[in-house]
C-alpha cells in the first residue's frame, strides 16, 4: 500500500492543526478570565472585611473619646458614622 501526500493533504492537515490550536487558545483565555474574576472577588471580599473592622475600631475609639468628655467634632463624627451605617443597612 502506497500513501501519497499531496499539497492539498498538507494544507488540510495544517488547517486542522491551526483550528485546534485556535480553539485551545480561546478556551485558555476564557478560563484565565474566569479565574481572574474569581480571584478578584475573593480579594474584594477580604478588603470589605478589613474595612468593616477598621470602621468598627474607629467608631469604638470615637465613642471612647466621647465617654471621656470629648465633644464637638467627636460627636459629629459619631453621628456621621451612625448615619452611614443606617444608610448601608437599608440599601
Amino acid at each position: 500500500m502506497k500513501v501519497q501526500i499531496t499539497w492539498q493533504t498538507l494544507i488540510t492537515a495544517a488547517a486542522v492543526v491551526t483550528a485546534i490550536s485556535l480553539l485551545f487558545s480561546k478556551y485558555n483565555k476564557g478560563y484565565d478570565f474566569v479565574k481572574r474574576q474569581e480571584d478578584q472577588e475573593k480579594e474584594i471580599k477580604a478588603i470589605k472585611e478589613e474595612q468593616a473592622l477598621i470602621f468598627s475600631g474607629v467608631l469604638a475609639c470615637l465613642k471612647g473619646l466621647q465617654e471621656q468628655g470629648c465633644n464637638g467634632s467627636v460627636t459629629a463624627a459619631i453621628a456621621d458614622f451612625e448615619e452611614y451605617l443606617n444608610k448601608k443597612a437599608h440599601t
